[in-house]
């Protein structure tokens, strides 16, 4: 993989390169690749003066961070207790089925990730799901297909 190192040096020189910096590095860099290529972490480490040991335990602590590719479209069902008991796993089932993926892969296309989370927060308005960081409550497993759909077709 090519490294855009100008963008690299770009996040790093506004952070600074300084340990306290690396988190909202990774979450730029995350943000601008969609994930962190081994390549991307040692030139950080490289960049920072961190071993690399230490930006690698950040990266694989956070749950937001992916070391493997993914999905141009990130679709977050949680299974927390009150989503579970409300449908939650069957939205799951419903999503995994028509794209093709289970939790924690993506689409040949690319085009969308699945994930799930053991809690969101949002209890009251559950089951959730979280496409592209935009919260949608109340969903079924025909509401999920139907927003996943219309993305779809954004994408035409």
């Amino acid at each position: 993989m090519q490294i855009n190192t100008e963008k690299i040096d770009f996040l790093i020189n506004k952070y600074g390169a300084r340990r306290e910096s690396l988190i909202p590095l990774l979450q730029d860099i995350q943000s601008f690749l969609n994930w962190l290529p081994e390549e991307v972490i040692r030139e950080v480490a490289k960049k920072l003066g961190i071993p690399l040991i230490d930006v690698y335990s950040v990266a694989t602590f956070y749950r937001s961070f992916s070391l493997k590719p993914r999905g141009k479209h990130l679709i977050t069902v949680c299974l927390g207790t009150a989503c579970h008991v409300r449908g939650g796993q069957r939205i799951v089932e419903a999503i995994s089925r028509e794209l093709g993926i289970k939790p924690g892969e993506t689409t040949k296309d690319m085009k969308f990730s699945l994930e799930t989370v053991n809690c969101l927060g949002c209890c009251a308005i559950g089951p959730i799901v979280v496409v592209d960081g935009e919260y949608y409550g109340g969903m079924t497993s025909q509401k999920a297909l139907s927003l996943i759909k219309r993305i779809g077709k954004e994408e035409n």
